[in-house]
């Protein structure tokens, strides 16, 4: 019971607000790597396009890793939790739909940073499609198919 309380506090006084930036994780439901499986892990990035593309977000770096997400977008349209529940229940209807049922299960919540005006962006992204190097997945993020950044990085 008091990790529940716990979870409502610190929700308590966040808002979302069009136009900010936020960079966004959300893990598998028991943290299972089922994106080391391409073609899931592709069905889950085709939301993010999707979202992009309907102009409900601008993602600017993300990257799928085996047992979680990170993307760092700004809001476009809506709310922050809205976007997190259309990527999840649409990426889960999808592979569920194409792999079976149960196949993702997302665990409750996201976790999310509202990127301050101070903060480099290109730096954040960095972080974001640099996860498989610093993960021992690959030696150099080129290596790695499931990221994506709006910047040339070096």
């Amino acid at each position: 019971m008091q990790e529940i309380k716990h979870a409502r506090a610190l929700r308590i006084g966040r808002y979302s607000q069009s136009g900010n930036v936020y960079l966004a994780t959300s893990v598998v439901k028991n943290r299972l790597p089922i994106f080391s499986d391409t073609q899931i892990a592709c069905r889950v990035l085709t939301e993010m396009e999707q979202l992009h593309e309907s102009g409900v977000v601008h993602s600017m770096a993300w990257v799928v890793m085996p047992d979680h997400l990170h993307w760092l977008f700004a809001l476009k349209a809506g709310s922050l939790p809205a976007v997190m529940q259309a990527l999840k229940g649409r990426s889960a209807f999808a592979v569920n739909k194409a792999h079976g049922a149960k196949t993702l299960t997302w665990q409750k919540g996201y976790h999310d940073h509202g990127v301050r005006a101070e903060e480099d962006l290109v730096e954040m992204a960095r972080y974001v499609v640099d996860n498989p190097v610093r993960a021992g997945l690959v030696r150099q993020r080129e290596e790695y198919p499931l990221w994506g950044c709006e910047w040339v990085l070096e």
